[in-house]
Order: C-alpha cells, then structure tokens, then sequence
C-alpha cells in the first residue's frame, strides 16, 4: 500500500482521528474509507472491536500504524483512525442552508457542522477564503458530523446565492438588524443562515441581503463567539 503523508489540503483523502468520528464514517459513508489505521498499544475496547467488525464488513483494509497516527495527529494518544476519501455535497434546494463565509477557526468550524446536524441543517455552504472542514482538526472537532453533511465551497457567495435564488437571507449582523426573536417571528422558508468570520464579522454589503438579524446581549461583553452565536440562531430558528 502506498505511503500515507501529513495532511494536506490538497491530498485527496483526508483522516477520522480517534473511535467516534471514525465510526461515525463508518455508518454514514462507509463507501469513503480507505483504510483503518490501529497503534499497537491501543487497548481492545470495546469500540475498537465495534470499529474493527464495521471495517471488516465494508472490506476495509487494517494496518498497524503507530508512526503515521502520531505523524499525522500529532499527538502520542491517538490509538485508532480511519483514512477515507473527500467528497463534495450537493445542497438540497428545499432544505434551509447555513452559509459560513470566511470561517477560519477549525475549531469553530468543526463544532458548528456537528452543531447544525444536531439541529437539523443538514446543507452547508461555505465561502473561501475558508478553513478546510476535511483537516482532520475539523473532522474531530466535528465529532463525525461532517459525514452526515452536505458541505459544499464556493469561492464567493454570489456563486452560491446564483444556486439558491429563492432562499431568504438571514445574515446574522449588527447593520440594519432585527433582534432574532422578531425576525423568527416573522421567518420565511427555505431560508439562508449566515454567519461571519470569528474576527471580522460579514462584509457590510450584507446587511442590505433580506433581514438582518441580531443576538441580543448585554454590554458586559461585545460580542458571542461565532460557534455560540451559530447554535442559538440554528436552534432558535429551527424551533419556533
């Protein structure tokens, strides 16, 4: 079998670090695994054997890899990891999106993925200049949520508005805004959610895209992280 290099953004294949996002490929797209990686000293739990037999079953090669896992995870206590291939999603075109424009922490990305499936939001679009959601930071990070996503780049967001014309836009900013009770109230579907950079925020350009939308907080702080932020709108506006 050919070697396996660090992760790169631009390899083909990319790495589920660790039992759970690892199984989690398993169940949801079994068809992506290319091989499963083991370190010698991984103790024979029980959720490596469930790994071991979902493999098995879908053919999957296993090797002893205990310099590639600490090579590619960077870590001494990464025991188990499935390599598999990137794919790209198709968005639903009557489903609600999350837009992600310029995300650029692979922690905030991963938690928000494994956030919108856990809310049901199950399109995602996001908008380069981006963190790669395949780094397999992001996979972990995510839990293995990404592989019950469709997660779909675009270089700029006309491109993905061009796809989606008859979504309505809810960027999540301070210009123009209504606070998110109002504009849930008020919530038209198949809707757009849209979230800004950690740093930046959205260009102001998009507060005159449909309604802008605000979290109220009080002055203590000035602002919510942008996975926090993601997960009250995913949630509030997914459930009123």
């Amino acid at each position: 079998m050919p070697s396996l290099e660090a992760y790169s953004r631009d390899l083909p294949y990319s790495y589920a670090l660790g039992l759970f996002p690892a199984s989690e490929l398993m169940h949801k797209r079994p068809e992506l695994a290319r091989r499963l990686l083991v370190a010698s000293r991984a103790e024979d739990s029980e959720g490596l054997r469930a790994l071991r037999a979902l493999c098995a079953a879908h053919h999957v090669r296993e090797e002893n890899a205990d310099r590639a896992l600490s090579r590619i995870s960077g870590k001494e206590n990464c025991f188990a990891a499935v390599v598999f291939d990137k794919f790209e999603g198709t968005l639903n075109p009557e489903g609600c999106h999350l837009a992600l424009h310029h995300p650029s922490d692979k922690g905030n990305l991963g938690t928000m993925l494994r956030t919108a499936l856990g809310f049901g939001y199950r399109d995602i679009a996001i908008i380069r200049p981006a963190a790669d959601a395949f780094d397999p930071h992001v996979v972990r990070a995510s839990m293995g949520a990404i592989f019950g996503l469709n997660v779909r780049y675009y270089d700029d967001f006309a491109a993905y508005r061009a796809d989606f014309p008859q979504h309505m836009l809810y960027p999540f900013m301070l210009d123009a805004s209504v606070p998110l009770d109002q504009a849930v109230a008020q919530k038209k579907t198949p809707f757009t959610l849209i979230m800004g950079n950690e740093g930046s925020g959205l260009p102001a350009e998009f507060a005159a895209m449909g309604q802008p939308v605000r979290i109220p907080h009080n002055h203590e702080i000035d602002s919510l992280n942008l996975s926090i932020a993601a997960a009250i709108g995913m949630y509030t506006f997914a459930n009123h």
